[in-house]
């Protein structure tokens, strides 16, 4: 079946990066030739001048909006400033601009971290403003969050077709392996790893170990937010997940399995496990536009850790693109 956005001009803001690359092979294998990656050396999206020269440049049919300042729960606690401004300034004008310019279709990707810290699970959208995101993390979920209410604001007022996904914490080949900026699977799938060539008794992670996630591998995601792209034109926001929900001492005794390390896990519980639980309601995006998550969280493991092992020198920050 031939993809409705074969023959559209599409931007895809962050699309060197490690979710970036994947959307744009996924369009690309839907036929579609005029792809506009934007990355960050050539367009700082903070700035206004910079965006209004990339629509003035590309003129789209069809953004696709990935680009974030993005990290772990350290990497928040550090910078919330910086990860408020920067992600709401990107969004604003982005999607202002493809106001002004006429834009067709802008897929605005948001982030699990919107959702309250105490959301019943699995996480439903219609719960989303039940209360005040996990503290660690709020201001970049709240500023995330503010653009769910332009992207409705604008299709109310302006008719613009402006789309709104919430994919839950993403893994796979080519992740950021920085262990300042990056999230729970390759920091431990790095530790694990690490200390198995080291022959050390012992690894120390952060928190309890009680609290849950879910996860979705990256193909996986760039699959969803390519469907909605070609079949979903409504206001209300969607979940993009697995739908399996696992413990986070689950996940490090399983990493720890994959990557052959045999000693103790020490939990430093002085340090924040984040929200307690996240796991999704992901009937939504199946009955809308169809997407189920294909690959099993064995598999997606096992492919990230043997991809970190082959390209560990080039594994630090692969998520600005």
């Amino acid at each position: 079946m031939t993809s409705s956005l074969r023959g559209k001009r599409i931007c895809v803001t962050g699309g060197g990066g490690f979710l970036g690359r994947r959307v744009v092979a996924a369009l690309r294998e839907r036929g579609c030739e005029d792809v506009h990656v934007v990355r960050k050396r050539d367009y700082d999206l903070v700035k206004g001048a910079d965006v209004e020269r990339l629509y003035a440049e590309a003129r789209p049919d069809v953004v696709i909006h990935l680009a974030a300042v993005v990290g772990g729960i350290g990497a928040n606690r550090e910078n919330p400033g910086l990860y408020f401004y920067e992600n709401l300034m990107m969004g604003v004008q982005l999607i202002e601009g493809a106001r002004a310019n006429g834009v067709g279709k802008f897929v605005q990707v948001g982030t699990i971290c919107a959702y309250p810290k105490f959301t019943p699970v699995p996480f439903k959208e219609d719960d989303l403003w039940e209360g005040y995101p996990e503290e660690t993390n709020a201001p970049y979920g709240i500023a995330k969050k503010a653009l769910l209410v332009q992207c409705q604001a604008y299709r109310d007022q302006y008719g613009t077709n402006a789309v709104y996904l919430l994919p839950v914490n993403l893994y796979g080949p080519g992740d950021n392996f920085d262990p300042q900026t990056s999230h729970v699977i390759p920091a431990l799938i790095r530790k694990f790893v690490e200390a198995a060539e080291r022959g050390a008794p012992a690894v120390e992670v952060w928190g309890t170990g009680a609290a849950t996630r879910e996860f979705l591998y990256v193909d996986d995601a760039a699959e969803g937010i390519v469907l909605a792209a070609e079949h979903y034109d409504g206001r209300d926001p969607v979940n993009l997940g697995s739908g399996q929900e696992m413990s986070i001492r689950e996940l490090a005794e399983t990493v720890a399995a994959e990557t052959g390390f045999g000693g103790r896990i020490v939990w430093d519980t002085s340090k924040p496990d984040g929200q307690p639980r996240r796991a999704l309601d992901v009937t939504r995006a199946a009955e809308l536009f169809g997407f189920r998550a294909r690959v099993g969280f064995a598999e997606g493991l096992r492919r990230t850790v043997e991809w970190y092992r082959a390209n560990r020198p080039a594994a630090g920050s692969a998520a600005g693109g």
